[in-house]
């Protein structure tokens, strides 16, 4: 899919999370999730969406995986260096020097065009999928309906939702689509509206897949872009850049971890 085309979808995307809605009530398990199903689908029609996102939103089923993974999430309460130690910082900094060298040609392309030099990408890329070892199992339709469904953050994540379904209405994402237990696809795991807002085609294929490397780091590149970064600048607490960082991931620890993983890359 071409940028130019990304760009229009996510202006439909604006026009759409700015239409009034027709209020489908949250809910705190399964049971009522079939129902609100239903009443999604008749604001999503109301707004747009078309039937192969229908088909794909009615055909998603409760995702408890989901729901046990976004009550759990306590490696986000840890001291900085306890959290560094359990998501492997050091041998992320390690791999990451050697991916930054036998990848040097596409970071150098993307830091011409995005101004964003190896280090952060190459540290999210280690510490979101394993340099895309891991990019998860879970049904990405179903993740972000069941989270846009549940009483805890909808707000936050119907947008998502919406985003998801135009993805699936003009063949960009697959209904059998996995990834990440929030609906985070890709190698650096991108959450549906950031797919249609910052994704770009960076293998030059004329489509943007973030299951390809080229288009994930670009995409990466292209959203610290979005957030405010300025190429050249300092990208450690208290710098310009690092304001970007944290536009990524709200959990202080994980973006003092990009900052400080990152400069070890590139000053590797």
């Amino acid at each position: 899919m071409a940028y130019t085309r990304l760009i229009a979808l996510a202006s439909a995307l604006l026009i759409l999370t700015a239409a009034p809605a027709l209020a489908a009530r949250c809910g705190n398990n399964a049971n009522g999730f079939e129902a609100w199903k239903r009443s999604f689908a008749q604001e999503a029609k109301a707004n747009g969406i078309g039937q192969r996102g229908i088909n794909a939103l009615m055909g998603t089923r409760y995702a408890y995986g989901t729901i046990k993974a976004d009550r759990g999430q306590h490696s986000f309460k840890l001291s900085l260096d306890q959290f560094m130690k359990k998501r492997g910082a050091s041998a992320i900094a390690s791999q990451g020097r050697r991916y930054k060298a036998s990848n040097a040609a596409l970071f150098n392309a993307i830091e011409r065009r995005y101004g964003v030099p190896p280090g952060p990408l190459i540290a999210i890329w280690g510490m979101e999928t394993g340099f895309g070892r891991y990019m998860g199992r879970q049904n990405t339709i179903s993740a972000v309906a069941t989270l846009a469904y549940d009483c805890r953050r909808p707000d936050f994540f119907r947008p998502h939702l919406y985003a998801a379904l135009q993805l699936v209405d003009r063949g960009a994402l697959s209904p059998s689509q996995v990834g990440a237990m929030h609906g985070e696809v890709g190698h650096t795991q991108f959450l549906p509206r950031n797919v249609l807002l910052y994704g770009v085609d960076g293998s030059g294929d004329g489509r943007v897949d973030l299951n390809n490397k080229a288009d994930a780091l670009a995409s990466t590149a292209n959203f610290l872009r979005g957030h405010g970064w300025r190429p050249g600048a300092g990208y450690q607490p208290g710098q310009p850049n690092y304001r970007a960082i944290q536009g990524w991931n709200a959990a202080g620890v994980y973006q003092q971890t990009i900052a400080i993983v990152g400069a070890q890359i590139d000053g590797g």
